[in-house]
């Protein structure tokens, strides 16, 4: 006896794990497709945008004034050599501090403190960022 081959394909059924395996997989690519499409869409193109917050913690040791700060950039691209200058100003005395940060990548928050030898909570004290170059 021959067996008759049919023309038809043959179906095949999936079972409930695969289905759950295709849609986690799914899901998954959806996902990084979508924060792709996202980081390009944002602007990542866009210049660093620096800026220097001071902390209002300031400490004391030793008779130094220890004053924290935190240098972000918001833009999309990396700035090098990110210069931060604080300038205390009370009366006559005048203290300037400066700070180098080497690599400043877009999004990112570097923190550091400043030292003065005069309190700075008895005078004007401004941080800046001075300058940066791009990589």
């Amino acid at each position: 006896m021959s067996k008759m081959v049919s023309d038809k394909p043959q179906q095949w059924s999936r079972s409930p794990a695969e289905w759950i395996s295709f849609s986690i997989a799914l899901s998954i690519v959806g996902l990084i497709v979508g924060l792709l499409v996202y980081r390009w869409v944002d602007g990542e193109d866009r210049p660093p945008a620096v800026s220097a917050v001071l902390d209002p913690e300031i400490r004391e040791v030793d008779g130094q004034f220890y004053v924290p700060f935190k240098v972000t950039n918001t833009g999309g691209t990396t700035a090098e050599s990110v210069q931060v200058i604080a300038e205390f100003t009370h009366g006559s005395v005048q203290e300037v501090g400066e700070q180098q940060i080497d690599f400043l990548s877009g999004g990112e928050v570097e923190e550091g403190a400043f030292v003065f030898s005069h309190n700075p909570r008895e005078g004007q004290l401004t941080v800046r960022v001075a300058s940066y170059k791009l990589p």
